[in-house]
């Protein structure tokens, strides 16, 4: 290649040394912002001291030859472009940090899209995202969440920090004070509209009426309509442009054109279309409001589960009332009957029961005492309790769902990038449109009123709001909707690939069976005292450890008739245990142990194999010499986890089981619940090859796992699932989160994806083909600017509407 050299290559990655990069570090940052908008390249590693550049990607998207050719035009253009001085001047080392905020004022689309491109200009931004329908920003770099506020502030957008919920619920109460106040301007400029609307129509050459339509109209533009102009002149001060501008050039061109109308009665006015375009903008502006305000509904039920106070018990004994940002680690904090906990904490005197179903998704309350866990925001039940903090602010298990649902809703699907390209340049395509919609009228001999009314129409109608709101609406309430049912996406990728999914591989202990052996089977031989026998088993186990003895021990714990102990104990790595228990010898493990012993097995020999048959592990107990009894000790599959299988199936799902068990138990299990296939002695490399074996065979492959064990599969797989209880939630790894235990989310969580997906590609055809027939027609002078203004608004809002749908 003539700009680099190949230093070294594997299958889905690449090393090159390109000398034109050596020692430039701007290059090299834009170099990884163009290489990073590729869908196919993962991952961009640059050293600028050596120029070595390395690229992981994805070679069936993006073959190695297209990737060496893309490289070397890329390298080629960055030498030839001239080398101007970055923007930001700072330096570029140090820790690398990310931060949120939440950003006031974005009209549109391209008001995101704008702060976007400024922020990953910054040399010390590694990435940046903005999401318009969340109104938020994530930024990580070497950039702190001041100097983020900064940028962004110059651009003419207000910030707030959005750390703790108690910062976010300021947020949200700031949230509906925007709708009431785009409701208040609405009104303010529709009831000005009206008579200068009426006396626009009556066509009258009264010189009192047409100073009473310029006045009224002024007052829309510059006092309803303000922060639009306001906008667009803090753009145009940085050379910038957005659906602001194109509204200001509109309403701005109609109101200027009529003021020589002011005073010359002979030339016409549009002062009642400058008028009437402001206010239904404004309309659109409030309706806008108000469905995003419903989209992103979930996000906010879970900050306002946190109260605001907590009752805080003091060393002397004393209780005071303290907001929830003053309350530290260890704590005291008293919570009452039927007030909600306020943050996470551990149990120290009293019980009570706590509802966690908006937490977990478990419908029954949990029964809590001294030592158990508690999660903010849950709602406690009759009991009184006093509970230490263990958590406070952003490091709470609601904090941490509040920001998994944030995570997913702010980032970008691949489907989005189109919409994204494409909004990055409309508007100053749109502006071109409109100047030769101008000029091709003129020059065809038209009036220079109907020649400006005509592209006036352009510039509204072709507002890319629709097409910005497509994506990231479905997304807030697909995933609001998600966290509902306990389902807690990690990123909008991950949400986008999970209704692509055509295989769900399973592990086997804590994911399809309940993790917890238990005594499902059990045969004693006549004559024998089962209450007398579960005393004597019960000591014999007491000492163990084993998951097989904790199961007998749980067995015998109601049927005993007296609590004994044992009075001497000896462990059989792998066989069983031995017990002196009241007197009497007691030996319990396999039919290796008692062979051992010289026990004779012979009355239970037949109900062993019957047991093993099923997969289940046979356990013998002897007493004093003699074989009394067989235990049949196995993992329960799940409640409900037949049922999931088959709604798995019926999305046209395969499934398959990998699980470290052995075949027949395996096996068992899986003709148990329904599994297609079984991969039986898997060690977590195993299942890591099992997974990599289904992708290249052309499958889409889910797993779902614990997230500890299964971890590498997990990471391989297209979409991780993890099984996680409450308190795991905002530590887990994996792309989605079941929260409690329950499999059945999987096809829940597949199914609203599917429909997730159905509603973007809705939006974006919907969105892209209003624009291909409005911007003609409008070129054609076949829409009245007031009209395109209120089509502008309604596409708009129908694109954020057909999104609701998806709380169904």
């Amino acid at each position: 290649m003539k700009h680099f050299r190949i230093a070294h290559r594997l299958r889905r990655r690449l090393r090159v040394l390109a000398p034109s990069l050596e020692k430039e570090q701007e290059r090299c940052y834009i170099l990884e912002i163009l290489l990073r908008k590729h869908p196919a390249i993962k991952e961009v590693r640059i050293v600028a001291d050596i120029g070595s550049l390395v690229v992981e990607y994805d070679p069936a998207a993006l073959p190695e030859e297209r990737l060496l050719a893309t490289l070397d035009a890329v390298l080629g253009n960055l030498i030839t472009a001239p080398k101007t001085a970055p923007a930001v001047v700072a330096p570029v080392d140090g820790p690398v940090q990310e931060c949120s905020l939440a950003i006031e004022g974005m009209s549109c689309a391209s008001c995101a899209l704008l702060i976007e491109m400024k922020l990953k200009r910054d040399p010390r931004v590694r990435y940046a995202s903005v999401n318009f329908a969340a109104e938020t920003v994530t930024v990580n770099g070497v950039i702190d969440r001041d100097d983020v506020a900064k940028v962004v502030s110059a651009l003419g957008y207000a910030t707030r920090p959005m750390d703790t919920l108690a910062q976010r619920r300021l947020i949200v109460e700031r949230e509906k004070e925007r709708v009431e106040e785009a409701k208040k301007r609405f009104i303010q400029a529709a009831i000005l509209t009206v008579p200068v609307m009426l006396s626009g129509m009556a066509m009258h050459r009264s010189p009192a009426l047409r100073v009473m339509e310029f006045a009224l109209s002024s007052a829309i533009l510059f006092g309803s309509s303000n922060s639009i102009f306001r906008k667009a002149w803090m753009l145009a001060k940085q050379g910038e442009a957005n659906m602001d501008t194109l509204i200001a050039i509109g309403a701005g061109a109609a109101w200027a054109y009529s003021i020589p109308g002011v005073f010359r009665m002979h030339h016409h006015v549009y002062f009642e279309s400058a008028a009437g375009i402001c206010t239904f903008v404004l309309l659109g502006r409030y309706m806008e409001e108000r469905a995003k305000g419903k989209a992103g509904e979930a996000i906010r039920k879970l900050i306002e589960l946190q109260p605001e106070t907590a009752l805080r018990i003091e060393a002397d004994g004393t209780e005071f009332e303290v907001a929830i940002d003053d309350v530290q680690i260890g704590d005291r904090l008293r919570v009452r009957a039927g007030d909600k906990i306020p943050t996470d904490g551990c149990v120290l005197e009293g019980a009570s029961s706590v509802d966690e179903a908006m937490i977990t998704g478990e419908s029954l309350p949990v029964a809590k005492a001294p030592g158990d866990k508690v999660i903010g925001g849950c709602l406690n039940g009759n009991g009184s309790f006093v509970m230490t903090v263990t958590a406070v602010g952003g490091d709470t298990v609601l904090s941490g769902i509040v920001k998994l649902v944030d995570q997913a809703q702010g980032s970008k699907l691949p489907v989005q990038k189109l919409a994204d390209r494409i909004s990055a340049r409309f508007v100053p395509a749109v502006g071109g449109i409109a100047a030769l919609t101008f000029g091709g009228w003129a020059m065809a001999g038209a009036p220079v009123s109907a020649a400006l009314a005509h592209s006036v129409a352009v510039l509204l109608i072709a507002c890319p709001c629709a097409l910005g709101l497509a994506t990231p609406t479905a997304i807030m309430v697909g995933t609001g909707q998600a966290a509902k049912r306990g389902i807690f996406i990690r990123n909008g990728e991950a949400l986008e690939t999970a209704a692509k999914l055509t295989t769900i591989v399973f592990d086997k202990t804590g994911t399809i069976t309940e993790g917890k052996p238990v005594v499902t089977d059990t045969f004693i031989l006549p004559g024998i005292d089962e209450a007398r026998l579960a005393s004597l088993i019960g000591a014999a186990e007491a000492g163990s450890e084993h998951f097989l003895a904790r199961a007998l021990a749980e067995w015998s714990k109601p049927r005993r008739k007296d609590t004994l102990a044992a009075e001497s104990f000896a462990a059989h790595p792998g066989r069983g245990v031995t017990a002196q228990v009241d007197g009497q010898d007691v030996i319990i493990g396999n039919a290796a142990l008692l062979d051992d012993m010289g026990i004779a097995c012979a009355p239970l020999t037949d109900e062993a194999q019957r047991l093993a048959e099923q997969g289940k592990t046979p356990v013998f107990a002897a007493v004093d010499g003699q074989a009394v009894a067989i235990f049949a000790i196995a993992d329960q599959p799940r409640h409900g986890a037949r049922e999931a299988i088959a709604l798995l199936h019926r999305l046209g799902l395969k499934t398959v089981m990998a699980t470290g068990d052995l075949e027949a138990v395996a096996s068992h299990v899986a003709g148990e619940v329904g599994i297609d296939h079984v991969l039986a002695r898997c060690t977590p490399a195993d299942k890591l090859a099992a997974i990599r074996q289904l992708q290249e065979a052309g499958e889409k492959v889910g797993m779902i796992g614990d997230g500890i064990n299964d971890a590498p599969a997990l990471a391989a797989a297209d979409v991780g699932f993890a099984i996680g209880g409450g308190a795991d939630i905002a530590v887990e790894s994996a792309d989605i989160t079941l929260v409690g235990g329950d499999i059945a989310r999987v096809a829940a969580g597949i199914d609203l994806s599917r429909r997730t997906m159905a509603i973007i590609r809705q939006n974006l055809f919907w969105a892209l083909g209003y624009n291909v027939v409005a911007i003609p027609v409008a070129a054609a002078g076949r829409l009245n600017p007031m009209i395109a203004a209120a089509a502008m608004a309604m596409s708009s809002t129908s694109v954020v509407a057909n999104s609701l749908r998806l709380q169904r």
